[in-house]
């Protein structure tokens, strides 16, 4: 039997094994020579189980109880109960004490343990997953878990499989070595990548052998970056095999397209790449968070002043005495302390007995009520989307008041306001413009469908949520009978060098789409084309929609059922646009392009090199091999002022080329140029003459304009940040509405607009002044710019540059900022305002992941940000400011009994009476406020955005609201203790019966407090009337029950004898009305003298929803409509005189020139200027 290694050996085995994995290079081995024996070579690498959980069964409580502590409230409140067991300043039974922060600890501890086990059951689903470990024992590969997997070990997974840790390929089915993994757990990048075997290790001819493998690993230590990985591998012959991230699987990642591949685990469990990169969710305090934070520091201000009276009054109260009263007890040694003595202890005990003037219950009172907001927004059926069958998600559940003050929306544009789903529509060719204006158009038809052996007929529309818009290209005839001119049908044909084929073949190879077979995702679409069509078994056959178009000479394989997986949308457009021409990508391996000609030719081109596209080069460009003449060509694709500068001939571009980009730049389409260069030895410079582009269209999502307009008539400015040029964000800003007809421009360097100054200004930035604008000695006067424009588009922008304007307006303007985009390039933007959104677009789910709410399209910010940020934040300010005020009312209480027990910290009230008032009687109520109240209907928030102004000037919750509740709660505590004093002053009733009448009429006057603040009573009466019945409940049987719970004086029967004197019944409803009377009053008066438009507006919910909408419209009208309807109104009535300008215009903005005199807009572009011109600007 082995015995237990002693304390030294775990010791110097840790120590060793830190100085292991500290190491820059890891030196790794294969443990097949190792397996059965107890240290291996390895051991010193963590196992690839993992854990997410933050406590232990056995130290939950402690750790729980530690982590709690770290919060001051928590620790105040301890301290307090534990102040109470000192004799010289107990308040009351310090067991009792001890109950409030108990219930209060051991909530929070049961919702973090249910919270930690569902992340132990989620590790342990993890940990047990199926994988296949080659086993020398064996001989072959056995299912073994994830949790068994070493580094060091040979594992082998399959199609579909997701990979247990990372791995370095060593093996692949595919002949080539090539390898297909899904990154979508990592990145959201849902297109494939390639990985390959590590060059020179192996060939594919043979099958992979792990006992055979006795060569070393060399890595890098393990890091959190997903693009970069480093190392070599030393076989027996000292040879040195190098390879990169292009040879790595990681963990997480689903190997696709690909039967079986095998690798060697570098890293396991929490040091590979997946888990480096699982950063827990960021903490973030709202703004009323923080607002309510410095009032609970007024509150404790206020808690030392009154016991500093209290302690100043005992002091004055015993010197009143000329010797000793009888009522004080001395010790055991019989000695009383001496009066300055008595009053510092006195202090403390005031603490103890006033504590619950710091609202002990509210923090975990706001944690279920956002929980409950939380729960409304997820399920609200108009913030599903059906096409993508996704729901809004919140990332962060602290904040979502401040969706209710959003002053600055920050807005990426491609994905973001547009679909990011491309259309190819127009290309230019030697200073031939082809029209594609079929592409993607909504045509209705019928369609023959053959469902297992029955045939039927089927309505549809496209395109429709199952027709990708990148795949439906339909070719211009006339570019179509040129392409078929140009090439031949043999060798020589190919050889020709004509300027169409070479475009075509330049979208067909210039970029890094994966080519494959019917996958998973093309059987989907075709699951929800099924659940969409609609069948009708008796029409008659219609004409198909999407029939074949007749192509002289073209060859079309109808039998090939290819799927291309690509990085952008964009590649994915042209791709498709080539294969409608004929130009059909067959295969591309590491090392080779395979295409298809119009004629049925095919070429397999060997690539020498592809540099792909990043925010530094802004182009892409691929060499390759031609397989007949064996030249070496170099295709490039890009930005037209990118590749201008590399042209032979710097900018030389002919003048129609050159008007066709402006057109499609005008129109809002994404403009590319390509350029190719043919030579033995390539140089940096391209063709003389850049002569062909292409025009892509990116089309505004569903009621863009509507939802900027909404946002902008609630006060909120909004930003769009891209990374397109300037005319093509200047149209899109027209479209959508950022920009209108009536603000003011001007071109800067240039003569200023004719017509009167406009307060509407527009501010069009590009990257390179915003850049020189940010500098810390033209930021401030960037800033002031800024603030005087509505609307602010910055044009050619990097993801820094994102950020740093956001940043700078927050941190400048002291304003809430909101940030929302769909893409990597958003993430820091996203992350640097107060409120980020993340849209699940076409970019992958990066922007997702780093977000606070994530949706599925821009329209949803309207009902986001006006209706469920306006309710969130109205309910918990009202809420917090009813906590605030509802036990200043009941603390007061007691602080006013003091004046007539001479400051001796004695309470009329029983203490389990007091303790059940905040935890159980109060309680409810007003979380079921926070969850459930609503000021206005949807309806009423949707068509009236001005409503939504209330939240940004904080108008629920601020200085003056705090203040106002707190006088009230001191007027009411008057009330409440003054007239029942005097009712029973002179009698001869006990403490209890005295404190009895106080209690419950506190209880009344707290509640319909409430009552009166209540909008919608949905559930509310049943939860106050619950409250009551509770409180006359236990009340009733704690007093039956209780015979000396707090001798001398005891709660018995008090209660039941209470309720049989009339006068008891005469107290409680005078002392109620006059205590809630001013607040009615104040009610009354602003809703009738004056009314503010949230008061007015309330006015609408009474009315019948015909009424409503009308009496909605007609305060639009006296408001005014938007100067964009105005001018689209009047662009109607001259539609006959503009032609086809309509149909040329992809997002159907206003036909006219998008600069028009009348128009004024300050637009900074991109010059080389001075000092002196930079402070001028």
């Amino acid at each position: 039997m082995p015995c237990c290694p002693s304390p030294l050996t775990l010791l110097r085995d840790s120590l060793r094994g830190q100085r292991q994995r500290d190491k820059d290079l890891l030196t790794l081995v294969s443990n097949l020579p190792y397996q059965g024996l107890p240290k291996t070579t390895n051991q010193y690498f963590p196992g690839n189980s993992i854990k997410t959980t933050k406590y232990s069964f056995w130290f939950f409580i402690p750790m729980n109880l530690w982590e709690q502590f770290h919060r001051f409230a928590n620790v105040y409140f301890v301290g307090l109960a534990l102040l109470n067991f000192v004799p010289a300043v107990e308040a009351f039974q310090p067991e009792v004490a001890l109950i409030p922060i108990c219930v209060i600890l051991t909530l929070t501890a049961l919702k973090d343990g249910w919270e930690d086990y569902r992340r132990y059951r989620s590790d342990r689903r993890i940990n047990h997953t199926p994988c296949l470990i080659y086993s020398r024992k064996e001989g072959d590969f056995v299912e073994r878990r994830w949790k068994d997997v070493r580094v060091g070990d040979f594992v082998k997974v399959v199609s579909n499989e997701i990979l247990p840790a990372d791995l370095l390929l060593l093996h692949t089915s595919d002949p080539n070595g090539v390898c297909h993994i899904e990154t979508a757990t990592l990145d959201g990048e849902t297109n494939l990548k390639q990985r390959q075997v590590v060059p020179g290790l192996y060939t594919q001819d043979f099958p992979f052998k792990p006992q055979h493998f006795n060569s070393t690993v060399v890595v890098e230590k393990p890091n959190d970056n997903l693009n970069h990985f480093k190392g070599y591998i030393e076989t027996a012959d000292n040879r040195k095999l190098g390879f990169g991230i292009d040879s790595l699987l990681l963990r997480g990642c689903t190997v696709r397209n690909t039967d079986h591949a095998a690798g060697f685990v570098v890293y396991a469990g929490r040091e590979t790449k997946s888990m480096l990169n699982n950063n827990r969710p960021r903490y973030k305090r709202s703004k009323l968070e923080r607002k309510m934070n410095m009032d609970v520091l007024f509150c404790v201000i206020v808690l030392f002043c009154m016991c500093l009276v209290g302690a100043l009054g005992h002091y004055i109260w015993l010197e009143s005495f000329p010797s000793m009263p009888l009522f004080l007890i001395p010790d055991s040694h019989g000695h009383l302390d001496q009066p300055p003595l008595s009053s510092f202890y006195m202090f403390f005990t005031m603490i103890i007995l006033l504590q619950i003037l710091i609202p002990i219950s509210l923090y975990v009172s706001i944690e279920i009520v956002k929980v409950g907001q939380v729960f409304f927004i997820t399920n609200d059926i108009d913030l599903y989307d059906e096409e993508t069958d996704s729901r809004v998600q919140c990332r962060t559940l602290n904040i979502t008041e401040d969706l209710g003050q959003i002053q600055y929306v920050f807005s990426d544009k491609t994905g973001t306001l547009t679909e990011n789903k491309m259309v190819f529509r127009r290309c230019t060719i030697m200073g031939t413009e082809y029209a594609h204006n079929e592409n993607g158009k909504e045509t209705m038809g019928i369609i023959k469908k053959q469902w297992g052996s029955k045939t039927v007929w089927c309505f549809i529309l496209s395109p429709c949520p199952f027709c990708v818009q990148e795949t439906e290209v339909v070719p211009d005839r006339k570019l179509l009978q040129r392409v078929l001119r140009g090439g031949g049908d043999g060798p020589g044909g190919c050889q020709e060098t004509d300027l169409y084929l070479d475009f075509f073949l330049a979208l067909a190879v210039c970029n890094t789409v994966v080519v494959s077979t019917a996958t998973q995702a093309q059987a989907q679409r075709r699951r929800v084309s099924r659940a969409l069509f609609q069948v009708f078994r008796s029409s008659p056959p219609f004409s198909s929609l999407h029939s074949n178009i007749p192509r002289p000479g073209l060859v079309v394989d109808t039998a090939d059922q290819l799927c291309y997986e690509a990085e952008s949308p964009d590649e994915a457009a042209l791709v498709y646009a080539a294969k409608a021409y004929g130009f059909t990508l067959l295969a591309r391996t590491p090392d080779s392009v395979t295409v298809r000609l119009p004629h049925g030719q095919e070429l397999t081109y060997q690539v020498l090199d592809t540099l792909t596209f990043d925010p530094i080069r802004k182009r892409m460009s691929v060499v390759l091999c031609h397989p007949i003449t064996r030249e070496i060509v170099m295709y490039t694709k890009g930005a037209d002022n990118t590749m201008m500068e590399l042209l032979e001939t710097p900018y030389n571009i002919p003048a129609s080329t050159q008007k066709h980009l402006d057109w499609y730049a005008k129109e809002g389409l994404r403009t590319l140029c390509l350029a190719k260069k043919v030579s033995p030895h390539l140089q940096t410079h391209l063709e003389t003459c850049l002569s062909r582009a292409t025009g892509i269209e990116d089309r505004l999502q569903d009621s863009v304009p509507d939802t900027i307009t909404a946002l902008r008539e609630a006060g909120i400015q909004v930003w769009v940040l891209t990374g397109d040029k300037p005319e093509t964000a200047v149209n899109i800003a027209y479209a959508c509405r950022l920009l209108d007809q009536g603000d003011l421009v001007r071109q800067y360097g240039g003569p200023g607009a004719s017509g009167d100054p406009s307060p509407s200004i527009g501010l069009v930035i590009d990257g390179h002044t915003l850049g020189m604008a940010l500098e810390s000695d033209l930021v401030e006067r960037f800033v002031e710019l800024a603030r005087s424009c509505r609307s602010v588009l910055c044009c050619r922008v990097t993801p820094l540059q994102k950020s740093t304007v956001v940043k700078v307006v927050r941190e400048r303007l002291k304003v809430m900022t909101l940030a929302i985009g769909d893409g990597a390039n958003d993430v820091n933007m996203i992350q640097a305002a107060d409120v980020g959104i993340g849209i699940s677009g076409q970019e992958g789910m990066q922007a997702v992941m780093a977000s606070d709410f994530s949706i599925s399209c821009f329209k949803h910010m309207k009902k986001l940000l006006l209706v469920h940020g306006h309710w969130c934040y109205r309910r918990l300010a009202n809420m917090a400011i009813y906590f605030f005020y509802k036990n200043v009312t009941y603390v007061n209480l007691l602080f006013w009994y003091q004046f007539y027990c001479g400051f001796s910290g004695t309470s009329m009230i029983d203490i389990w009476l007091i303790i059940f008032f905040n935890l159980f009687f109060t309680s409810a109520p007003p979380i079921m406020f926070g969850v459930m109240d609503r000021n206005f209907a949807t309806e009423t928030l949707l068509g009236l955005p001005e409503l939504y102004r209330s939240g940004q000037g904080s108008e629920g919750y601020n200085h003056f609201t705090f203040w106002i509740a707190m006088l009230d709660a001191f007027y009411q505590s008057l009330v409440c203790f003054f007239i029942p004093f005097w009712t029973y002053h002179g009698s001869d009733i006990d403490i209890y019966t005295f404190g009895t009448p106080i209690n419950t009429v506190s209880l009344f006057t707290i509640l319909l407090h409430l009552a009166i603040e209540i909008k919608t009573w949905v559930i509310h009466w049943v939860i106050m009337l619950g409250s009551v019945s509770l409180y006359f409940m236990v009340t009733l049987v704690y007093s039956a029950v209780c015979i000396s719970c707090n001798p001398p004086s005891d709660p018995y029967w008090i209660l039941q004898q209470q309720m049989t004197d009339p006068m008891f019944y005469l107290v409680c409803v005078i002392t109620t009305v006059v205590a809630l009377l001013p607040r009615y009053t104040y009610r009354v008066l602003i809703n009738t003298v004056a009314p503010s438009p949230i008061v007015r507006a309330r006015h609408l919910e009474r009315l019948d929803p015909t009424t409503k909408e009308q009496w909605i419209r007609e305060w639009r009208g006296l408001r005014g409509e938007s100067t964009w309807e105005v001018a689209q109104e009047q662009a109607q009535k001259q539609e006959p005189s503009l032609g086809n300008q309509r149909h040329h215009c992809p997002h159907h903005h206003p036909p006219w020139n998008p600069f028009p005199q009348s128009t004024i807009r300050f637009e900074l572009q991109q010059q080389q200027i001075g000092t002196s011109q930079k402070v001028t600007s």
